[in-house]
């Protein structure tokens, strides 16, 4: 299956169980792959076989900038349902990366990652 991916998408979020989390925030990261044939809109060069990756920007960043979720695995649910709502995609995978992790030691960053398609 064909795939547009989107990777290090930046924002700035209030999503956490403590207390500091949801009223300093932090950053977060979020990739995307999402599964979609796009072998007409290659051979056509026409934006209307494919997805906008503006459009699909635009939804994630009000996503991660609005509610806020105490879990990173709701945020990651609200995203894939939304894009697997709103754009002609077969199926998507998103990972949430949380480098500002509340805990005591030394790491690159905690994550989930989930993948979802318009079957599940």
């Amino acid at each position: 299956m064909d795939k547009i991916i989107i990777k290090n998408m930046a924002f700035y979020g209030y999503h956490g169980v403590l207390s500091e989390e949801t009223t300093l925030g932090q950053k977060f990261f979020i990739d995307m792959e999402i599964s979609k044939p796009l072998k007409e809109a290659g051979i056509t060069d026409d934006l209307t076989k494919s997805v906008s990756y503006a459009d699909i920007y635009e939804r994630v960043e009000n996503i991660a900038r609005g509610k806020s979720y105490k879990l990173i695995e709701a945020l990651a649910e609200a995203v894939a349902g939304d894009i697997l709502k709103n754009f002609d995609i077969n199926k998507i995978k998103v990972r949430i990366k949380k480098p500002e992790a509340p805990i005591p030691g030394h790491f690159d960053y905690v994550g989930v990652e989930i993948e979802r398609s318009k079957n599940d």
